[in-house]
């Protein structure tokens, strides 16, 4: 085979593949699998994961230490386009509702270096931690089944995951989602 059939095979190859993976997620979603049940299935998570995860100095971080609110969980990297542009959104969300009654957290499936340097230059204004292989594990019983990113999960006041999402997330989703969540968690 010439190096041109090659060329062609392996990108035919790789455009099947994230059709399949898209067309796959599109069709979950559709029938509801983007909203997690309450029901324990083995591996779906039915509280908020029991993670440790460093920050960036290092300084290990329990997600536990923010229960009794509700937890928007965001897991991004910084070669993520979507992941850059739904940050303004979640950042928006966090200064809106403020740290009483919600805390998005932002987990990075990146490298220290990377993320250092971004957060450097753009402000998130909440808590930013390093993903590792137990932070994907969770964002699969989450729902993320693709292991996708961008992925939001959100957790409400008991811990008990109520909503999931594979993709940039918008506004309409946090209208439609997260803000009724917090009213009615605001008694």
């Amino acid at each position: 085979m010439n190096l041109a059939k090659v060329v062609i095979v392996t990108v035919l190859a790789g455009t099947l593949s994230i059709a399949i993976a898209l067309f796959s997620e599109h069709w979950l979603a559709e029938r509801g699998a983007d909203t997690i049940g309450l029901q324990q299935h083995g591996k779906h998570a039915t509280a908020l994961p029991d993670l440790r995860l460093a920050d960036l100095s290092g300084r290990q971080v329990a997600l536990g230490e923010w229960a009794g609110k509700v937890v928007v969980l965001n897991y991004w990297a910084t070669w993520c386009p979507p992941c850059l542009r739904e940050m303004p959104v979640l950042a928006a969300l966090q200064a809106e509702v403020g740290a009483e009654r919600l805390q998005v957290i932002g987990i990075a499936i990146d490298r220290l270096d990377a993320v250092a340097r971004f957060l450097q230059q753009q402000d998130v204004g909440y808590p930013v931690l390093l993903g590792d292989a137990d932070a994907i594990e969770a964002s699969r019983r989450l729902g993320n089944r693709t292991s996708g990113l961008p992925f939001t999960a959100v957790f409400d006041r008991r811990g008990t995951p109520v909503f999931s999402h594979t993709g940039e997330i918008r506004r309409q989703e946090i209208e439609q989602h997260i803000l009724p969540l917090l009213s009615r968690d605001a008694g």
